[in-house]
């Protein structure tokens, strides 16, 4: 019998300009870090999602590390960060020499629980122990609730970093995920909705905090009239490859095509499993418009989720459980965490049994039947 082609969970989707792009860079010589495409993916990228500057990274983390710098965390601050989410959200915390805190999410977002966000404030404050800063995740493509964490972080002088590593092209009514903090984040890492190979964008716009983060950034070398080099803080080796930034360039220009094939292959997942027993949907917020970056999914019990996993590697099907959140993690064992409301611990309960299927924008419909066929052995018709 042969082996079936795999199925992964969020593979690149390539369009018809990035080589293109790619290649008159290449033919350019622009190899270096910086160059016209990084300057151009910067303008580019801040004009898709309505905000004033952006400064193109080499990573996701690097710009959660960078941002937390810029707002001026310190080693032994607290920073608040969502539970819910991938570990990259919460290590930039410990890098800074900080502490975290971790806030649960609420039913209606997965995403960052303001009600257990306003308690963490209150409880912190009434300490002495005011947090720096708050890492606001929106999580698998959703815009988490941000007026309202904005709202409280502003009540409590605390900066906001929305994090939407996840959920680039997401919507809060109008507004784009990623623009409602002092900072915000993206990541362009190959299973993103667009990618850059690996990359990411810190966005604001203040300019004066967007060109010190291109500063450090670049090792932070201080002008010189001779060109020499010359530091008075410490830098970092943060910023994208201008050929990097050529294939986001590309990317870019078909984000709204793969928000809507991915809203796409939710939608048929929902239609195809309609009735099937035993199994929820990730909502979507009243207030949002979601990518849908990875179709996520409840199970009503952590057996038949790990059973249907375990199928899925059967059958060279990439789907996992959603992330093992940050308070449960061996890693973070001391760190303080704050329940969405006494006794009701949201986020351990969406991971177990929370299940991300796949997803990928050029997902066939034969592979998605396979995929279908699969949920379908284990919960019936």
């Amino acid at each position: 019998m042969s082996t079936p082609q795999p199925i992964l969970l969020s593979p690149p989707h390539m369009g018809e300009q990035e080589h293109a792009l790619l290649k008159a860079a290449f033919d350019s010589n622009w190899i270096a870090p910086v160059g016209p495409d990084v300057d151009a993916f910067e303008q580019e990228l801040a004009a898709k999602v309505g905000i004033g500057h952006a400064c193109a990274l080499a990573s996701g983390t690097a710009a959660i590390h960078l941002g937390l710098e810029l707002l001026g965390v310190v080693p032994g601050d607290l920073v608040l960060c969502s539970s819910l989410t991938f570990v990259a959200s919460a290590n930039p915390i410990r890098m800074c020499g900080a502490e975290p805190v971790f806030v649960d999410s609420d039913r209606e977002t997965w995403c960052m629980s303001p009600q257990s966000l306003e308690r963490a404030l209150r409880t912190l404050t009434a300490e002495g122990k005011k947090p720096r800063a708050c890492i606001a995740v929106s999580l698998y493509g959703q815009s988490a609730d941000l007026p309202a964490i904005a709202k409280l972080c502003a009540e409590y002088d605390v900066k906001l970093l929305d994090e939407a590593a996840e959920a680039l092209g997401a919507q809060h009514g109008n507004q784009m995920v990623g623009t409602f903090g002092d900072l915000g984040v993206y990541s362009f890492n190959g299973n993103k909705i667009i990618t850059t190979s690996g990359g990411g964008a810190l966005i604001s716009n203040d300019q004066t905090i967007v060109d010190r983060a291109k500063f450090l950034a670049t090792q932070a070398r201080d002008p010189s009239s001779i060109g020499a080099y010359e530091h008075s803080v410490p830098g970092f080796n943060y910023r994208l490859s201008n050929l990097l930034a050529a294939i986001g360039r590309g990317q870019l220009r078909v984000l709204d095509d793969r928000v809507k094939a991915r809203r796409r292959i939710f939608e048929r997942y929902c239609e195809q499993l309609a009735g099937v027993q035993g199994l929820s949907w990730m909502p979507e917020a009243s207030f949002g418009h979601a990518t849908r970056w990875l179709s996520c999914c409840l199970l009503d019990d952590s057996n038949t989720r790990d059973a249907i996993i375990a199928s899925m590697q059967d059958a060279s099907i990439d789907a996992r459980p959603v992330w093992k959140p940050m308070h449960c993690q061996k890693l973070f064992s001391e760190a303080r965490y704050f329940e969405h409301a006494p006794g009701q611990d949201i986020s351990n309960e969406l991971f177990q049994r929370g299940l991300c299927l796949p997803s990928g924008s050029s997902l066939t419909t034969e592979e998605q039947n396979r995929v279908i066929a699969i949920v379908r052995q284990h919960l019936g018709s």
